[in-house]
């Protein structure tokens, strides 16, 4: 699985009020961080995350790649140093 928080890349759609440092956690069921990711080049999936093909264009951006067993998971978007904005979640699944 592939999640990824942007904020920059929105202002090349005309996004007003972005936010500019998103950062990215990942919870489990009972509700505790299982990863997270501030800058997705500064992270320790910076080989995995360029040859996934999810790399963002900013590198303020975030991206998680996490392989999960089935149950809920939650991903929770926020700006670093509670900063706010527009900002976009996606996740991609795949095999």
């Amino acid at each position: 699985m592939v999640i990824r928080g942007l904020g920059p890349t929105l202002s090349q759609f005309g996004v007003q009020g972005i936010l500019a440092d998103p950062q990215l956690l990942l919870f489990n069921g009972a509700r505790q961080v299982i990863a997270s990711n501030d800058d997705w080049q500064t992270g320790n999936q910076v080989n995995e995350i360029q040859s996934s093909g999810f790399a963002p264009a900013f590198p303020l951006e975030s991206v998680i790649i996490a392989t999960l067993p089935p149950g809920n998971y939650t991903a929770q978007l926020q700006g670093f140093n509670n900063t706010t904005g527009v900002a976009l979640v996606e996740v991609y699944i795949f095999p």
